[in-house]
């Protein structure tokens, strides 16, 4: 499978936290054209694309056997990415930012960002306060500091930023991606890699699936799952897939048993987070379809964390429903690594199954 990985690039390098999806959206929204019978975005920013299936033809079947009948499946990955919002401008002119999803600080020391203003892209350096190595102590250069330490500077005078900016700006980390190996590499993967998969399945899904199809590309996923759970009041499932990344640590300092997915050998088919337990038929669907067409999978259980599959189970009176994770190496930092096996592996599995 040949994937234009270029518009993998081009979604990880558009900005878009919780609430501020735009560019995001209005590159999906351009994506769709002629791979669905409808789209439409609703209130909360969601983009949800339409795609009917097969008449079923003949006398209405009585095989309750899951699977057996027609379902509306509803597809979901978000669009946004972990960043900030700028919450308060001090007197010189330096911002406090408030975060938006899961940020480890260590990963935030002197990155460069982009204030996102209501007429203006400004360029910033996020750094916390404090001492630089030259006059820091020896307890200084072991702390770790609180993310209420950290400013932006945007090498403006105050009065001038207090002219451009205003509490609510977004901001965003700065980070071009790229390939690197096997690998593609950026900030925003989380979950970028999993809207470009979804549209992939579009692209490449000939004809009628067997399924009505509804792939909801979402809105604020890393703040509570918010787009999905309005989207899936909506649209009404019967059967729901999420998309999203999970934990590749297959790589130094941490045992085997911690590893959750490793990159390279395949799409995760997901059992267990802390925001939902998957419905097990269907993860024995996906696990014995890949058997059976030789796609490669990991069965998946991640401690913490959650998708968009939680809120699609918990909607009106509860949906079947799993998550297909994407190893990805560095999660919630701006170096995000996917592999590309396992981006074919999950094309080609979500395939399988509507098709």
């Amino acid at each position: 499978m040949n994937l234009d990985l270029d518009r993998l690039l081009t979604l990880s390098n558009l900005n878009g936290v919780p609430g501020r999806e735009d560019a995001v959206r209005d590159f999906v929204l351009g994506e769709l054209e002629g791979l669905a019978d409808e789209v439409r975005v609703d209130a909360m920013g969601n983009v949800i694309a339409f795609r009917a299936g097969r008449e079923e033809g003949g006398e209405p079947s009585h095989d309750d056997t899951p699977g057996s009948k027609k379902e509306r499946v509803m597809l979901s990955a978000h669009m946004d990415e972990i960043g900030f919002l700028v919450r308060y401008i001090d007197d010189k002119g330096f911002l406090r930012v408030q975060a938006l999803g899961g940020f480890d600080p260590r990963n935030l020391f002197a990155r460069n960002v982009t204030v996102q203003t209501r007429t203006a892209t400004l360029p910033g350096i996020l750094t916390p306060g404090g001492r630089p190595i030259h006059i820091s102590s020896q307890e200084d250069r072991k702390k770790v500091p609180e993310l209420r330490e950290f400013f932006i500077d945007l090498g403006l005078d105050a009065e001038e930023v207090r002219r451009q900016v205003r509490v609510g700006d977004m901001v965003t980390l700065d980070q071009q991606a790229r390939r690197m190996g096997d690998l593609v590499v950026g900030k925003a993967l989380d979950d970028r890699a999993s809207v470009f998969m979804q549209l992939e399945v579009l692209r490449r899904l000939k004809g009628r699936p067997r399924h009505d199809v509804y792939a909801v590309f979402s809105t604020q996923e890393e703040i509570g799952l918010r787009g999905a759970v309005t989207a899936a009041y909506s649209v009404q499932p019967t059967v729901g897939v999420a998309l999203d990344v999970t934990l590749a640590v297959d790589t130094p300092g941490v045992g085997p048993d911690e590893a959750v997915t490793r990159a390279g050998e395949g799409i995760g088919v997901k059992v267990y987070d802390s925001s939902m337990v998957s419905t097990r038929w269907l993860v024995d669907v996906f696990a014995d379809l890949a058997e059976a067409r030789g796609i490669r999978y990991q069965l998946e259980v991640l401690g913490q964390g959650g998708t968009d599959g939680a809120a699609i189970q918990r909607s009106r009176d509860g949906v079947p429903t799993v998550t297909l994770s994407l190893p990805t190496r560095y999660i919630h930092s701006v170096v995000e690594a996917v592999h590309v096996k396992d981006l074919q592996a999950g094309i080609e599995l979500l395939l399988a199954y509507l098709e």
